[in-house]
């Protein structure tokens, strides 16, 4: 069960993420669930370097939302150049 709720949260703040960031992005359901995925995975070792979670410690709702802001302005910022 763990992993099916990992996925359908990472979904759901892939969404958020790509409402909030202004621009078109062309992504897919996958590559949206990556998105949020991979943003909770960025703000939980950026809130954990700054002191915000204790190591081993999920990101909140807020700070995944916002580690998937920023991978998802990483990504267009890579997909411009290619």
């Amino acid at each position: 069960m763990g992993i099916i709720s990992m996925i359908v949260v990472g979904f759901i703040i892939g969404l958020i993420a790509r409402a909030i960031m202004p621009g078109d992005q062309k992504l897919g359901i996958i590559m949206t669930t990556v998105l949020g995925v991979v943003g909770s995975v960025v703000a939980g070792y950026l809130g954990a370097a700054l002191g915000l979670y204790q190591a081993g410690q999920g990101a909140g709702w807020i700070g995944s939302i916002v580690g998937a802001l920023i991978v998802l302005w990483i990504y267009s910022r890579v997909a411009k150049r290619a």
